[in-house]
Order: structure tokens, then sequence, then C-alpha cells
């Protein structure tokens, strides 16, 4: 049994079940990926994957429990490399954060910025998704963090810091009807078209039950993939939007006004997630607590183990 063998498994699996693209991925050949493999499942006895006319399909149950074993091992060899850079070079590396476009926009730049006033040597990379994918970036071991609302599932390996809250308000044209009506209610908002965001984010969920629980209909003209392209098209006067608060900047939306419909719709929490296997650099516990101010290590820990 083989380092590369296990990597092997990994990597096509994280690669939907494409030889090719693993090989590509490894920059290796698809007949070595192929006899590696069968080489591993020879010597366990049993198929990792399930393949039809000798393409691979899926995992088998027993390769499922090889898939975790195997992520288990590289977070632990990763680790090891994580403890030697920590006290080799404590000031200089690199953090990955996978997050949401309103967390990447209106978040986190004032705190990569006193960050990075702390640790100029640490080299900061963001990936972005919706709240599920970049859970899955660091299932998978893509990134160090995930900072955003709620996924659409459940990770189990992964530690759960709850921030704060995102409050939601409804985004016009300055003179728009729906800023100055008394009381603003669901029924007043579904009297005009509503730009909402795609269904794998947690916050189009929450906004939509709560019309759905009223037996309220709306006038959804199309869908917008973040809040900057939501608030393009309510420019443009083709309807209105119900996004989180902290996505209105005064001093780039001069010709938007938002309101506050925090009564009507369900908040969604920022947290942030890491794999609890995962060694965190003393730079990555900073990090943490200068978003936020509570998330002391002793706490982080306590999350880790729990």
């Amino acid at each position: 049994m083989q380092l590369r063998q296990i990597r092997y498994v990994l990597e096509v699996n994280r690669c939907g079940n494409n030889i090719s693209a693993a090989a590509e991925a490894l920059h290796t050949s698809q007949p070595a990926i192929s006899k590696q493999i069968q080489l591993l499942e020879y010597e366990l006895g049993f198929n990792i994957f399930e393949r039809t006319r000798n393409r691979v399909v899926g995992l088998t149950d027993p390769g499922q429990e090889v898939l975790k074993i195997a992520q288990r091992i590289f977070s632990d060899i990763e680790n090891l490399r994580s403890i030697r850079d920590d006290y080799d070079n404590l000031q200089q590396g690199r953090l990955v954060i996978a997050t949401t476009h309103t967390h990447a926009r209106y978040i986190l730049p004032k705190v990569i910025n006193a960050f990075l006033k702390r640790y100029p040597r640490v080299q900061i990379g963001l990936l972005q998704g919706n709240p599920t994918e970049i859970c899955e970036m660091i299932e998978s071991g893509v990134a160090d963090l995930a900072i955003g609302t709620e996924a659409m599932r459940s990770f189990p390996s992964l530690a759960v810091l709850p921030c704060f809250e995102i409050k939601r308000s409804v985004i016009a044209p300055k003179d728009h009807p729906i800023l100055t009506v008394e009381p603003l209610t669901l029924e007043e908002i579904a009297k005009y078209p509503v730009i909402a965001h795609d269904a794998f984010r947690s916050g189009q969920w929450k906004i939509l039950d709560a019309f759905v629980r009223r037996g309220i209909e709306l006038n959804i003209p199309f869908t917008a993939v973040d809040a900057d392209i939501g608030k393009t098209y309510v420019e443009l006067g083709l309807g209105i939007a119900i996004l989180a608060t902290v996505a209105v900047d005064p001093l780039h939306d001069g010709d938007l006004r938002a309101r506050d419909a925090s009564h009507l719709f369900e908040s969604s929490t920022t947290a942030i997630r890491f794999r609890k296997s995962a060694y965190l650099r003393r730079y990555i516990y900073d990090f943490i607590q200068t978003m936020a101010p509570n998330m002391t290590k002793k706490v982080v820990q306590s999350h880790q183990r729990s």
C-alpha cells in the first residue's frame, strides 16, 4: 500500500470519478492511475470504485470508508507540515479562505486589512462559492477556512464557529414607493417584481419561506448570482431586491436606498468553518479572532473537539 495510491483515490473522487481529469491534475497518465487503484483494490480485497463498462461511476460501500480514511491520512500529513511551518516561520505562510460573494465584498475587506497589517508575510487566497460549495472546499482540503451562512446540507467533519447575524433589507431606487409605505409588509413587497438570489444560497430559502408560509405568490422575473448583480438590475428599474443589509454601500449605491426588513425575514448566521482534524497555525487563530473577537484560541479549540 502506497501513499500515491491513496492520493489517486482522493483525486478521482474529487474530479467526479473522472480518471482523465485526475491524471491531468496530478500530472500523470490515466493508465497509471487506473493500474495503481487496481493494485490497491487487489491488496484490500474489495473494489473501492463501482465501474460500468470500465468507467468509474462512484464509490462502493467499503470505498466510502476508504475515502474517509484517505482524507484523514492526507489531512494529518498536511498537519505535520503545518506544525513544522508554524515553528520555523511564525509570521509567514498562506491562508486560503473559501467564502461567499457578500462576505468577500462587504465583510472581509476590513478584516483582511487589519490582519495583514499584523501579518504582512502571510499570503491570503480567496475562493468564492455558495454556502454549500465553500464547505465542500474545506472538506476536500482546498481551503483552510470557510466563511459564510448556512449550507444546504450538513458537514459533520467541520467545526462551526457562529460569529454574527446577517439581517435583511429591501433595496429599491431612491424614489420607489416601497421605501415609504407604512407598515412594510410581505403583502406590500409582493406588489412589485422581486429580483432574487439563486436557490443555492441560504438567504433565498428564508426569504421565499416567509412568503410561502403566508400563501403569498411572488413575481420573480429572474434570479441573480450575487448581491451586486441584483442591485444592478434594481437600478435599471426591473424590480426590488431583498438583500443582506451589509450589501448596501452608501458610497457606491447612490441611487439606491435600503429599508430594514428584519422584522419580516429570518436572519442568517455568519459562521467560520474548518476541518475538525486540521492543525490551525497561530496566525489562523489570530485571523479568526480578528473577525470574531470572542473566538479566543481556547473557544476555537473547544468547538474543534465537539
